[in-house]
Formats: C-alpha cells, structure tokens, sequence
C-alpha cells in the first residue's frame, strides 16, 4: 500500500454545525405559502437555513423530530391582558399562552396598562418572563394619571401633560397608542383629545389600536365607531386597528357586512386599518361593565356608590341597565365565570336571580355591590364571525381575561372549529393571522416567519391533538397538542413540558 497516495485524495469537507435542526415536519412558513415538507435549521437564536435536505450538508447539536407534525413560526397575540401574569413570580412563565403556541403577546391594550413603559419592559427583562412581550401606552392609562376618572374635557395644560407621557412612552418603545373607548375613563374623552394623542403617536412611528366606543348600540352605533377610528387614521395618517373586532349583540346582528365595507373604502382611500378578533361567541366583561350606565362610574369609588345608593337616581339606573341588559341578549346569556366567586360561577343571571326571587336587574345591582364579577356574554352571531374572520386584515388574538377560556384555548379553538372543523381557513392561512401578518402590521421586524436570519422563535404541534381543552365550565384548562416550543432558539416546551426556561424578550419598538 502507497501511504503517499493518501495525499492525491481530497480530505472530506467538514460539516457546518448547527444548535439544532427539525425535521420531518410540514413546514408553514408563516406566509401564506403551501406547506411543505422542509427543515428547519437553527443557529444562534435564528432561523439558519430552510430546505429539503439539510441534514445531508449540516450536522446539529439537537435533532428534533417532527415527523407527523406542523412546524411553524410561534404565534403572536395582538391583544391580551397577560400584563399581570408576566409581573407575578408565579405565573411569569405565562403557560397558558405558551401551551397555546402564542411566543409573544402584546399588552397595554384597551387603553389600560403603565404609564412607564420603559419602567415596565426593563421590570419584565430583570426579573424574566416565558414569552416575549410588547406594549401599547394606554390612553385611559395616562387620562387617569392626569384627571383621574372625570368626566370633562382636559384643559390645554392637561392635554399637554398626557401627549408628554405619550410622547415618552413612544420613546421607551411603546407600540402606540391604545383606547378603551368604551370603558372609564376613556368614554368620557371626544375624538378630539384622542386626535391629539394618536397623533403624538403617529409622529413617533406607532400605530393606534382602539377598543371602539361602542360594539354594539351603547351609545354611537357599531357603524358610527368604526369610523370614529377612520376618522382618527384620515386625520393622523396614523394606521389603525380595531380592537376584537365584532358585532355585539341583537340590535347589530348581521352590520359586519357594513363593517367590512366601510374598512375596504378607507383602504381604497390610502388608508391603513387592520383589525383582530377572538373566535369565540362570548365576549368576556364584568357585570358592571355589560349594564352599568357609563356616567354612573365617574370620579371616585365613594361617588360612584353614592349614586348607587341614591333614591332619586334608581329609576333612570335600572331603566338603563335594562336596556343594556336587553342589548346582550337578556338574562340568560350573561354567565358568571369568576372563581373568586364561588357560589355564582357557572351560573347565568337568569339562574341567580330566580335562586333569589328577584329581578335580574336586582341581582346584578347585587352582584356590583357585592365587589362585581367577571363575565362571558353570549352575544354575537355565527355568521358575523365567521365574515370577520376570512377578511384579509383580520388577524388572531385572544383578549385574555380571566374566567374566559380565550385566555387558555383561542388560537386552538380557531384551528379546531375553522381550520380542521368548517375549513373556513387552510392551514397557512391561520398561520398567516396568527404570526407573519401581526408582525408585518405591527412592524415586528424579523419575526412571525420561519425564513432565514429571522428570530428562531418556531412551535411544533401535533395536528391531531391540537384541541382546546378549556371551556366556560373549566376556563383555565392548558392546551394539549403543543409538543414544541422554541424561543431565540433555546426550547422552552419540550415534548408537551415545560422546562423551566423564561427565555422572553421586551420587544421595543423602534429600537
């Protein structure tokens, strides 16, 4: 044997080295691209490489095997209420949302959430969260901080104080400006005031998301309030998105056709309005917030329960609480779901009220005086979803809140009923409106798709056990059909677990 010979032969080419490599799996990139069977490569907290054989030039650290499953970018959820959860040592981990496939969540909606962003995203990264987190700056938020809960116009000072906190928060990276219009303090302020904030927002790159005056007949009209929001992107040039989009109850069945026409007009006009809805029937409240007449809550707790309390108001109380009462549907669509209450939950108004030997109107008086209670509504119709949900600037989200099993089972709930059940959506479809399409509105750059240099931020679930446990009996059931859950990389659920790893990030925008 020539030992020299060995020289003429080429030494074999190393193999570059990965973290980790998937493969096996149907590949949905986040787009609206066909799944496909790819691998996914992952070095460094980013996507690598995506093909069909890179486990042939590649070698990995970690193989995970995602034979029968469904690759996908993890999802991020453009309205929730997981400010609390993240700030508690105890439910930081934000499991329900993990389970659920949801990487990121947005908070700060609905006008609510800090003051001090900045203050809050640095609280979340020192103290270490399960998801990524990105925040609005609330409008009722900075109104309160500045007037408390009254019910008037801001002076010039005042409004120069609030578009000053809008402005900082803008700064410490806020996505934009939130509004709880319907809620107090922020359906005390005309569009005027909103006008003036939005726009502090706009000349800071951000967006306007709006909890709209009114869902349903309150007080506007569902029509009037979508184009409150319009109005205030014509006049901003700001884009907008209407919060959990929907029709609430009996007197605006069937208005999402108007709706959808009147978003598409101001498209064609240049401008840009987004929206995101829950794929549930129930909305989710408090009694007090379903009936309660808005002019009754202004200023103090001490105010409020006087009016409460004051003979000569009762008659125009229950007389508009009956109507609002009417407006959901009556009585029997309005479930208890707080479990701080145990002798109510799971019980509708009507049944309460009977137990009582009482009207309705009396038992949820009651029930407001008694410390409230969180509620779902059953008061939106099928087919209203169902027209919201196939518009293409319609987006996933939850609107987390507690008793409500949207906070535990939205995003499989929609692949289950609409996906797999009704097929009103393929799979890359709600893929799109549960990542690529969020980060795309909300300028999440490098993130919601599995392409190459973009965040490794990738779930894996199996198609068949991806179902919503949760439901209105049992709202805080987790997810099951999870296997995966990847975050920067580092894997976060493993095998249907979780590891223990808060591998979250405070998302700024801008920064």
């Amino acid at each position: 044997m020539c030992l020299f010979c060995l020289s003429s032969v080429p030494a074999a080419q190393a193999r570059e080295t990965v973290d980790t490599l998937i493969k096996g799996g149907l590949f949905v990139e986040g787009g609206q691209e066909k799944a496909a069977l790819l691998q996914v490569a992952i070095k460094d907290g980013r996507i690598h490489a995506v093909g069909p054989h890179l486990d042939e030039t590649l070698q990995a650290d970690k193989v995970i095997d995602a034979t029968g499953m469904v690759v996908a970018p993890g999802f991020i959820d453009p309205h929730t209420h997981a400010g609390a959860e993240l700030s508690s040592p105890e439910r930081k981990a934000n499991l329900n949302y993990l389970t659920q496939g949801v990487t990121t969540v947005f908070i700060g909606n609905d006008g609510g959430g800090a003051v001090d962003v900045g203050e809050k995203l640095s609280r979340f990264e020192s103290d270490g969260i399960g998801t990524n987190v990105a925040t609005y700056v609330g409008h009722g938020a900075v109104r309160a901080a500045v007037m408390g809960r009254a019910d008037r116009a801001p002076t010039s000072e005042e409004l120069a104080q609030m578009k000053s906190y809008v402005a900082r928060a803008m700064q410490d990276g806020a996505l934009g400006l939130s509004t709880g219009l319907y809620y107090v303090p922020g359906s005390y302020a005309a569009t005027d005031e909103v006008v003036a904030l939005a726009q502090v927002a706009a000349d800071h790159g951000g967006m306007y998301d709006s909890h709209i005056r009114d869902e349903s007949s309150y007080s506007i009209g569902l029509k009037a309030a979508v184009s409150e929001v319009i109005d205030i992107a014509r006049q901003t040039g700001i884009a907008v998105h209407v919060a959990h989009i929907k029709a609430l109850g009996v007197d605006v069945w069937g208005q999402s056709r108007d709706i959808v026409q009147l978003v598409e007009k101001a498209q064609a006009e240049g401008l840009k309005v987004t929206a995101d809805q829950y794929p549930w029937r129930a909305s989710g409240t408090s009694v007090a917030g379903a009936l309660m007449p808005r002019w009754v809550m202004a200023g103090s707790k001490d105010a409020y329960q006087a009016r409460l309390q004051d003979p000569s108001l009762s008659k125009r109380i229950r007389e508009e609480m009956t109507e609002n009462l009417r407006r959901r549907g009556g009585a029997e669509a309005v479930l208890i779901t707080d479990k701080e209450k145990p002798d109510l939950v799971n019980r509708t108004l009507a049944e309460i009220a009977k137990t009582r030997d009482e009207s309705a109107i009396d038992t949820a008086l009651w029930i407001i005086q008694e410390g409230n209670a969180r509620v779902a509504s059953f008061n939106m119709a099928p087919e209203d979803i169902r027209r919201f949900m196939t518009q293409p600037w319609v987006m996933t989200s939850s609107d987390g809140s507690t008793g409500h099993p949207r906070k535990f089972a939205s995003y499989p709930k929609k692949y289950a009923d609409y996906v797999v059940g009704e097929k009103l959506l393929t799979l890359s479809e709600f893929v799109y409106h549960s990542a690529g399409q969020v980060a795309d509105v909300f300028g999440l750059k490098g993130r919601g798709y599995l392409r190459p240099g973009y965040v490794a931020d990738v779930i894996i679930l199996d198609p068949e056990k991806y179902r919503p446990k949760a439901d209105f009996a049992h709202p805080e059931q987790l997810t099951e059909g999870m296997q995966w859950v990847l975050l920067g990389g580092k894997v976060v659920i493993e095998e249907g677990r979780f590891t223990g790893d808060l591998a979250g990030k405070a998302l700024r925008k801008n920064h």
